[in-house]
């Protein structure tokens, strides 16, 4: 934040050398079966591989057997993967990182592109998501629950639903290939060192769970059921400016234009329970039935001052600049006259997810395999954004004004009032500026000088059923088996806004602010971080329950046109052939196939204006019910080949055309528009008269994918099973990108709002030829890179290092995509040119301890702006720094089967930063998140 030291940035530094020193790449891959089954076991007398390293081993290994490229993580242990969260080591892997949001790693990066260009899996099937698109969120998976992730860069035609960038697959264990009976019980406590930020937030959380694996009736039936149950706080100090105004120059610096800064606290909580059974009467035919629930809440709560400054009209003084840069910049001065608007904001999320499949295999001895597979994904989602107002009176130029003195640089601005925000006589519910204006609803009921609050429920459910059937045929010679599939998804979700104006009781029939009631004050938040003191501190949940808001519902077009119903039903057949073949000393294995994938999509929504006020003062809204859909196929060739020498050198090729499907918010079948005075458009305006042109802005039910044409060079060497080292080289010619244009839409015979009269007092004329901003298909770009990665035991190397070993990667990624026709290639969301993690670790006697750094380099994130809106910014590099130790008690000791752990999370206390595109100096967002600290067993029996 901005009172962050030179002692991070110093830490920071040590870490990034001591991750770039330890760094050969590739966290790695593990095998299909979560573990070896039991005739696999090694004999007694054998050495036996456990813990960090056995997953590194089984990652190697499959590494080196699979003919796509992959990445993989896989547990420890039954119920214990690397990391405290899935995105965590997933982002750990080669070519492959995160974006943090509320302290914690949620989305995955991969190859450069944003979390939009990937999918996932669980045990092989598509799942729905918990954002409003297709990109699933990983903290809603318990890491418990999941015993393995694979992650596929390269596509293969008998993997259904793969993205453009990559495809991770979740997979839970499978008792029968498991093949010995255990349970598991684990539990951890957390420490945010941050502290407590707000009234009644939490510094310390939890996290128990278990593991049950069993097999009964001669192996033949199996079941495993884990559980994981979580109650953890976050806390964020956060800055946040408005912008930045004046042009740069010694006369008109860029100066800070509005602040709105919280400090946030978020309680986590989650419920996931995974259950799996299988049945296996003979050894021809398996059949298995998976669920999977997740009962996800995220509670958060953000107070603090909105701050109208440059922007808001306030005067300036600049007292100090930087000239250093191209930009004069104001470090310090004062505003005058500034009307800050106290925040207690609510930001609560609610997910419950549900995902069931039933799997039948039957192996013939006549070479013949049959698979069918049916499965649901289903995620019902409330996301309540509740904003509440405070101010010292209703209406700008009323209340109390107050001078404030400012200090920015590169780690935000720093704040010094003149008012105690933190005085509830002060400091009053309210519409300090009058936001909003009067409001009226449909049924009457009035807001009058402004909106205290907005009330933004979003509803969103997602629904998935997925069929398939393949049969495979094993042959001799150069072909090893055929398959042939076919795949039926169908697919359809759906976004509900309820929106509604807060306004007070009190404040229906007259202009009042009112005292905060006694009940309800729940002290002070400290903003000191920000140099603003205290602030008055309040649960606007409570005060709505208890009558003293009202909700005035928001009957405007925007919101309107905000809901959207798409379906999609997809047929996917698929071809597939499987290579081996001896060439002399060497092995040739691989696929070549190819996918037709049908589709029909549709959407359902509306067209939106304001066209007026009815007899009571509410907006008159007209709208148009609007329905469109379209088909079309594509055709997906895939082909991986993999050489393999006796030297242990392997050689991959891979050639593949990808694609990912458009965003489901872009083909939302909604229209909203309204006029612009005194813009012609395409239309001619008569000498004289004013005119008006229509202009909208919609979605486009008829989008086609985002499509590429992708290739593949690896080369990687082998230390038998144990460590590699591999250099992967990749190429993606995007043929179709998605980006938003104006485009020329007739508005003849749409309700049109009267522009009224001009200045002398004939009618307005309008132009009906306007355009609408759509998101269209055009042309893409190119996106290409290296990857380095490795695993490396030393004591293989030094027998003085036994114990001791290596693991990460490096990856350089060049973009020349053109997300806007005509303009200059840009990066696009979540692109890193310089992607790097590393992880050295000690493991032996029971003790294990490990160091982990991932770096990367600037990108374009994501965040979530007004009303949960998508926003971009360009975020600074990061390299973010977490540990390890444990103990695990040795066969024979009499706590064998217990491990104890220590972690730290984010030991540098790294920020998330956003700057303003024409200056780093002029800083977005800062947010700090604070060091965490865990520390917990586990038992095995």
């Amino acid at each position: 934040m901005p009172n962050s030291t030179s002692l991070r940035r110093g830490v920071s530094t040590v870490a990034v050398g001591l991750a770039l020193a330890a760094m050969l790449s590739g966290t790695a891959m593990a095998q299909d079966s979560a573990t070896p089954p039991a005739e696999d076991v090694p004999a007694e007398g054998d050495i036996v591989v456990t813990g960090y390293s056995a997953s590194l081993q089984s990652a190697v290994n499959a590494k080196k057997t699979r003919d796509q490229v992959v990445e993989s993580i896989s547990a420890e242990d039954i119920g214990k993967l690397p990391d405290a969260s899935i995105a965590e080591s997933i982002a750990r892997l080669p070519g492959l990182t995160s974006q943090r949001v509320s302290g914690r790693s949620n989305a995955i990066s991969i190859r450069g592109f944003a979390p939009d260009f990937s999918t996932t899996l669980l045990n092989g099937r598509e799942q729905t998501s918990t954002g409003d698109n297709r990109a699933v969120e990983y903290d809603q998976y318990p890491s418990e629950v999941i015993n393995q992730v694979l992650v596929y860069k390269t596509p293969m035609a008998s993997i259904v639903g793969q993205g453009l960038s990559g495809t991770v697959d979740l997979r839970t264990i499978r008792p029968l290939d498991y093949g010995k009976r255990v349970i598991s019980v684990g539990g951890r406590g957390s420490w945010a060192e941050i502290g407590k930020l707000n009234a009644g937030s939490k510094k310390y959380g939890y996290r128990v769970n278990g593991v049950y694996v069993d097999q009964f009736a001669n192996d033949t039936l199996g079941i495993a059921l884990s559980a994981s149950y979580v109650d953890e706080p976050y806390q964020i100090q956060e800055f946040n400016a408005w912008g930045y105004a004046g042009d740069g120059t010694t006369a008109n610096p860029v100066v800070i234009g509005g602040s709105k800064s919280y400090a946030t606290s978020t309680q986590l909580t989650r419920l996931g329970l995974q259950g799996t059974l299988q049945w296996r009467p003979s050894p021809n035919f398996t059949s298995t039935i998976d669920a999977f629930y997740s009962d996800f809440k995220d509670d958060q709560i953000k107070r603090g001052i909105e701050l109208p400054l440059a922007f808001g009209g306030a005067g300036v003084n600049v007292t100090d600049v930087d000239s250093s840069g191209q930009y004069v910049f104001a470090r310090s001065g004062t505003f005058t006259s500034v009307e800050g608007v106290v925040r207690n904001d609510v930001f609560e999320r609610q997910a419950k997810l549900y995902s069931f499949g039933w799997n039948n295999r039957w192996e013939g001895g006549d070479g013949w395999n049959v698979t069918a597979d049916i499965s649901l994904s289903k995620t019902d989602r409330n996301e309540l954004i509740l904003e509440s107002n405070a101010g010292t009176g209703r209406g700008a130029g009323v209340g109390a004004t107050d001078t404030i003195g400012f200090t920015s640089d590169r780690n935000g601005t720093v704040f010094s009032p003149g008012l105690n925000y933190g005085d509830y006589d002060l400091i009053q519910l309210t519409s300090p500026l009058g936001w909003g204006g009067d409001q009226t609803g449909v049924d009457g009921t009035r807001i009058r000088g402004g909106q205290d609050g907005y009330y933004n429920n979003r509803i969103i459910k997602d629904e998935l059923w997925q069929y398939r059937v393949e049969v495979e045929r094993e042959l001799e010679g150069f072909l090893k088996s055929v398959q042939f599939g076919v795949n039926y998804t169908d697919r359809s979700k759906s976004l509900v806004p309820d929106e509604a104006f807060v306004g007070l009781v009190a404040n229906t029939d007259g202009l009042t602010s009112v005292p905060i009631p006694e009940q309800y004050r729940l002290g002070t938040t400290n903003l000191s971080y920000l140099g603003l003191g205290p602030v008055v501190s309040y649960d606007p949940r409570d005060l709505l329950a208890a009558g003293i808001y009202q909700l005035v519902a928001n009957p405007y077009g925007d919101v309107v046109v905000k809901s959207y119903d798409v379906s999609e039903k997809l047929m996917t057949t698929y071809l597939q052939a499987n290579i081996d073949q001896e060439m002399g000393s060497s092995v040739l294995t691989g696929n070549v196939g190819v996918q037709a994938v049908f589709t029909d999509q549709n959407s359902n929504g509306a067209s939106a204006a304001y066209i007026g006020q009815n007899a009571n003062g509410s907006p008159n809204i007209q709208g148009i019910p609007q329905r469109a859909s379209t088909d079309y196929v594509d055709v997906l060739p895939s082909l991986n080949l993999s050489l393999r020498t006796a030297s242990d050198f392997v050689v991959r090729f891979s050639l593949a055309r990808e694609i990912i499907r458009p965003r489901l918010d872009d083909m939302r079948a909604s229209l909203k528009y309204g006029t612009t005075i005194g813009d012609v458009g395409s239309g001619v305006c008569p000498v004289g008269r004013q005119c008006a042109v229509v202009r909208g802005d919609a979605g486009n039910p008829d989008l086609r994918p985002w499509r590429a044409n992708a290739a593949d060079l690896t080369f990687e060497k082998y230390f038998g099973s144990k460590g590699y080292l591999a250099v992967q080289l990749f190429y993606k010619d995007l043929k179709s990108y998605i980006y938003n244009q104006d485009v020329a839409f007739d508005f003849t015979g749409y309700p049109i709002q009267d522009p009224g009269l001009d200045v002398n007092g004939n009618p307005i004329i309008v132009n009906y030829l306007g355009t609408v901003n759509v998101p269209i298909n055009g042309k893409g770009g190119k996106l290409y890179g290296v990857e380095l990665a490795g695993t490396l035991p030393l004591g293989e190397l030094v027998s003085a290092l036994d114990g001791f070993g290596v693991t990460g990667g490096a990856s350089y990624t060049k973009t020349k995509i053109q997300p806007t026709p005509g303009a200059p290639a840009q990066d696009i969301p979540g692109y890193s040119k310089w992607v790097a993690n590393g992880t050295a670790y000690f493991e032996k006697w029971g003790f294990n301890a490990r160091v982990s750094a991932r770096y990367r380099s600037s990108f374009v994130g994501e965040l979530s702006g007004f009303g949960g809106n998508r926003v971009r910014r360009r975020a600074r590099a990061e390299t973010i720094v977490d540990a390890q130790i444990g103990y695990d008690f040795q066969p024979g000791s009499a706590l064998e089967g217990l491990s104890l752990f220590v972690q730290g999370q984010n030991l540098t206390n790294e920020p998330f930063v956003t700057d303003d595109p024409r200056d780093s100096r002029a800083v977005i967002d800062y947010q700090v998140y604070g060091r965490r600290y865990l520390a917990g067993a586990s038992f095995k029996f």
